[in-house]
């Protein structure tokens, strides 16, 4: 029997996606770049422009823990389509996840929906299937507040048809408030099925129109974050720093470039 030996914080199925979101103490909802594939498919069709994103995660000094992962999003009138791959675990352990998702904007709604087929591999037992539906929307409540939500995995998918181990099923909702200009507050509520909720908290400052500045905690286990990012015309780059006491720090890369 295929078994899921990992941290639900840490692997694909669970873990927000991009150093933005990572700075931020990994709040998803409203982000609206390549990585709302990942996090929010439903932010997915706010973004301006057509988007390629680059993430690379390295956790604690152990490679094992490692992930890299590709975004691709083609904005279009009637909505946009995203495309990702992504890859975390070393030789013994591996989780592969390719992702397809569709969004679109109705007013003050935007909402999509995605597909990810899910690949686990541990050696000596072998490899496990799953294929995961997810939902998920962003809402305007008004000039300075949003509404965001995530249902991940609403089938309840398990790692293998063998196996009785199941893959998270998350619901994840957020308030951002906008209080200036270039100021973000973020605050999401993250529920595992069969785990306690975890709270999250973020702040993201804009100092220059190139510059940005982020922090963020997160709860169980308990986590400061702290992230940069620059923005060149179409180019943008940012880098995230995470520490658990119990466990070390984190570190987090990410690229994007529109089109």
């Amino acid at each position: 029997m295929l078994s899921l030996p990992t941290s639900a914080q840490i692997d694909l199925s669970t873990q927000a996606f991009g150093a933005k979101s990572q700075g931020l103490g990994t709040v998803k909802l409203y982000h609206q770049d390549a990585w709302s594939l990942f996090n929010n498919v439903g932010a997915l069709d706010r973004i301006e422009d057509s988007e390629i994103g680059l993430a690379l995660d390295q956790r604690y000094g152990i490679q094992e823990l490692s992930t890299a992962a590709l975004s691709l999003v083609f904005k279009k009138p009637v909505g946009s389509l995203g495309i990702g791959v992504s890859r975390f675990g070393g030789e013994f352990f591996q989780q592969h996840r390719l992702e397809l998702g569709l969004s679109t904007t109705r007013g003050i709604l935007s909402f999509g929906a995605k597909a990810a087929w899910f690949q686990t591999y541990i050696e000596g037992f072998g490899t496990g299937n799953a294929l995961l539906l997810s939902l998920g929307g962003l809402a305007e409540l008004g000039p300075r507040f949003f509404f965001g939500a995530q249902l991940s995995n609403l089938n309840q998918a398990k790692i293998s048809k063998q196996s009785s181990q199941p893959i998270p099923t998350l619901l994840t909702l957020g308030i951002t408030y906008l209080p200036a200009k270039n100021l973000e507050i973020h605050s999401e509520l993250e529920k595992d099925l069969n785990h306690p909720p975890l709270f999250k908290l973020g702040l993201n400052y804009q100092l220059e129109n190139w510059i940005f500045l982020r922090t963020g905690i997160h709860s169980a286990p308990n986590s400061l974050h702290f992230g940069i990012g620059l923005r060149k015309k179409k180019y943008g780059l940012d880098y995230a720093l995470g520490q658990t006491t119990a466990l070390g720090s984190t570190h987090h890369l990410s690229l994007f470039l529109k089109h």
